[in-house]
């Protein structure tokens, strides 16, 4: 018995010398994307049959180590491009080395992957979406987002109205908005707090969308109280290309995109160093629907230079203007319409519009060391102007004059994002740390109120003065994959603020500051069943920032109001082609200051909570019909206030969006979209109601290898509709008393435009 043991005893030590002294191998590969041969981040790597999962790194580069010698199977997913499978041959000591190209393909609902490695990753919204969906601009774009609508009410120009869970986020208060990682909305704005105007993007330019709802993410600060929003530019052109459009209303639009590196990156030397360049322009003119032509111009010009300076090292420079000036029919009351003092698509002030600009300087570089450590530095600049004319009341305040407004501006931004990232093994869980530091400072100069006459005269000014706002933060962010299944993610963000306002009205000039900060902590977890289903819980605490003009009078007391959120939810996948994500979310929000661009006041708003559920459904009916519906409830409420008299005006309450979407091999694409929002309180006590609508939309594509011919319709059915409503109290001329009812601007009626695309 003795021996029987020692025999056993002997062998176990054997065995596990073997194992401890093994010789095992590596497997190191980068992914490409066919078309640009550029490096693809973000790319779903699995080793078939083992379980082992990773995603590659900014670089396009990912790895996988300790592997017994022996034939392997690769499989690389990424949606929109066709799935790879490549075979490697590991031996002892050795790394074998893998190059991928990656080609495009149309969307398949089998390349999600439902994965702990996936787990904090934000939605996308890849340009395959944005191909076939009827898009006039690229703040349209912002509607793939589940759940978010917007409204214009300004004829084209202006920042349209955000709506999202159960927030009438106005022009961007409660949302963040960003191209390439640089600010969208504007601090301290001259028309409303966080107003975010995204047309300076063109939407030909835009590669993918990332998104997620909630104040979850360290790395996003300011305004992150509903969600945020990142549109990615491409960083190459496929091929040089011109599109030409033109629709009812008198509209064109002319769009050209020219590859500057195409033929030398094709060929020898400047093709192993990876690296682009393109300019792109896009000119846009339109009279609109209204009964009074909007002369809507916009000029929009981008260029961007995408390159390696090392193997580990990649520079991206991007630059870009943007200008825009337009006539409005601004809203219209019910009566003026009841009473035949103006139609539907009228006016009653036609003098409304505006013009405005901003120019880009964005440097992003990132490298990732051969220890995997990435390292991140961006610096950006920006140059803006803002001037609007507007007309709420009519001749509520000046019955002779009346009661048009200006509001105008002039900024310059400058800021800077940095982070270091390292994977580390710890046992049997890897931990992903990254710290941050980010640096914004706003210069406005003459942000100006004025009471006006025609746009034309100066009556007088309401307010008039100059703002430096300087926003510093520091953040780090734990992702903990515990295992195959569960993994956690720990997040704590510190924002300070300093707020300055020098007042050009006062005699003598004053100039007053204050300051605050706000510490912001995350936790989320994420626990995979297997690569069909996924809980997970998200909390965090966010906040947006409040006006200079509301800070500085304020002492920089109570100015950062917190705003703490959660998710419950569950991304589901019964079989490959039908995805299914849902969530019970809950956000409370404390005290706030409001300051109301549009009558320079300061109006205070009491704690209010949201709840609601979101449901998301993708079903591919066949390798090419794909459909899609989003369905949002919320409850939002005032907290604090009498039962029946604590209704937040204009949060929606019931939204839903979807349709479908098909693409196939002989050229053809398109989509048949609707959208839906319903009744919603546009008063405390909902005695005001803003009339829901339910609009449909289409796009229809036919490609050949050098052309693309579009047709898309707005309103298919010519759905008569209020985009935007407001509950406002207003007097017409010769009106003895003031009312307050629905205020609105139309819906667009059947709206048809061709377009034609060559490539070369």
């Amino acid at each position: 018995m003795k021996r029987i043991v020692c025999c056993i005893l002997f062998i176990i030590s054997c065995l596990f010398s073997f194992s401890t002294f093994a010789h095992l191998g590596s497997i190191s590969g980068v992914v490409y994307e066919q078309t640009t041969n550029l490096p693809l981040r973000g790319v779903n790597v699995q080793l078939t049959g083992l379980g082992k999962t990773t995603m590659t790194n900014e670089l396009g580069q990912y790895r996988f180590d300790e592997l017994v010698a022996a034939p392997y199977k690769i499989e690389l997913s990424y949606v929109g491009l066709k799935t790879v499978v490549v075979e490697a041959i590991v031996l002892d000591d050795q790394t074998t080395s893998l190059k991928t190209f990656m080609a495009n393909s149309t969307l398949e609902l089998r390349e999600v992957v439902v994965s702990a490695q996936r787990a904090h990753d934000q939605q996308l919204i890849s340009n395959l979406d944005i191909k076939i969906r009827p898009i006039v601009n690229s703040q349209e774009v912002l509607r793939m987002v589940p759940g978010l609508f917007i409204g214009q009410h300004a004829g084209g120009g202006k920042a349209e109205q955000i709506f999202l869970r159960g927030f009438d986020i106005d022009h961007g208060t409660d949302i963040q908005l960003t191209v390439d990682g640089m600010p969208v909305n504007m601090v301290s704005h001259a028309h409303g707090q966080g107003y975010a105007d995204l047309h300076f993007v063109i939407p030909e330019l835009i590669q993918g969308v990332d998104f997620k709802k909630g104040p979850y993410h360290a790395e996003k600060g300011n305004f992150t109280t509903a969600g945020w929003v990142n549109f990615r530019t491409r960083n190459a052109l496929d091929r040089s290309f011109v599109k030409l459009e033109t629709g009812q209303f008198g509209t064109y639009r002319a769009v050209a995109g020219l590859d500057l590196l195409g033929n030398r990156v094709k060929s020898g030397k400047n093709r192993d160093k990876n690296q682009s360049a393109y300019l792109a322009s896009e000119y846009s003119y339109s009279n609109s629907y209204f009964d009074n032509p909007q002369d809507f111009k916009r000029l929009n010009i981008m260029g961007k230079y995408h390159g390696h300076l090392s193997p580990t090292t990649y520079l991206t420079l991007t630059g870009s203007t943007f200008w825009s000036k337009w006539n409005h029919s601004g809203q219209i009351p019910d009566r003026a319409i009841e009473s035949g003092l103006t139609g539907f698509f009228g006016s009653v002030d036609p003098t409304e519009g505006g013009e405005t600009s901003r120019t880009n300087v964005n440097v992003q570089l990132v490298t990732v060391t051969p220890r995997n450590h990435t390292i991140k530095n961006q610096l950006f600049y920006g140059n803006y102007n803002f001037e609007l004319y507007s007309n709420f009341t009519f001749f509520l305040e000046d019955s002779i004059n009346g009661d048009q407004i200006r509001q105008k501006e002039k900024r310059n931004l400058v800021g800077y994002n940095g982070s270091f990232s390292t994977q580390n093994d710890v046992g049997n869980t890897q931990w992903t740390t990254t710290l941050g530091v980010q640096y914004r400072q706003d210069f406005t100069k003459n942000t100006e109120l004025s009471h006006t006459k025609n746009r034309t005269e100066t009556l007088n000014r309401i307010q008039f003065g100059n703002i430096n706002e300087l926003n510093a933060s520091v953040y780090a962010d734990e992702l903990v994959q515990v295992s195959s299944r569960l993994t956690i993610n720990a997040g704590l963000r510190l924002d300070f603020f300093r707020n300055q306002y020098e007042d050009l009205l006062s005699a003598p000039l004053t100039t007053k500051q204050a300051s605050a900060a706000i510490l912001s902590p995350k936790l989320n977890f994420y626990y995979t069943f297997n690569n069909r289903f996924q809980l997970y819980l998200n909390t965090g605490r966010g906040f947006h920032s409040n006006d200079t003009r509301v800070v500085v009078p304020q002492g920089g007391r109570q100015i950062l109001p917190p705003a703490y959120g959660s998710d419950l939810g569950a991304i589901f996948k019964p079989f490959p082609k039908l995805l299914i994500n849902a969530a019970a979310w809950y956000l409370w929000l404390q005290q706030e200051f409001v300051y109301v661009g549009d009558a320079g006041v300061v109006e205070p708003g009491g704690r209010t909570r949201r709840q609601g559920i979101d449901l998301s459904v993708r079903y591919q009916i066949t390798d090419h019909l794909y459909a899609d519906i989003d369905v949002n409830t919320t409850k939002p409420r005032a907290i604090g206030e009498l039962e029946g008299q604590n209704y937040l005006p204009l949060a929606p309450v019931f939204t839903t969006m979807g349709g479908l979407s098909v693409q196939n091999n002989a050229g053809f694409s398109g989509s048949l979209r609707y959208r839906y929002i319903g009744n919603r309180p546009a008063n405390e006590d909902n005695s005001i109601v803003a009339k829901g609508y339910f609009v449909t939309d289409m796009q229809a594509n036919y490609s050949r290898k050098n052309y693309t011919l579009g047709l898309s319709v707005q309103n298919l059915f010519n759905t008569r509709w209020k985009e935007t409503q407001f509950a406002t109290e207003s007097r017409l001329q010769g009106e003895a008393v003031p009312v307050e009812e629905i205020h609105f601007t139309p819906g667009t009626p059947f709206f048809a435009r061709l377009s034609l695309t060559v490539f070369f």
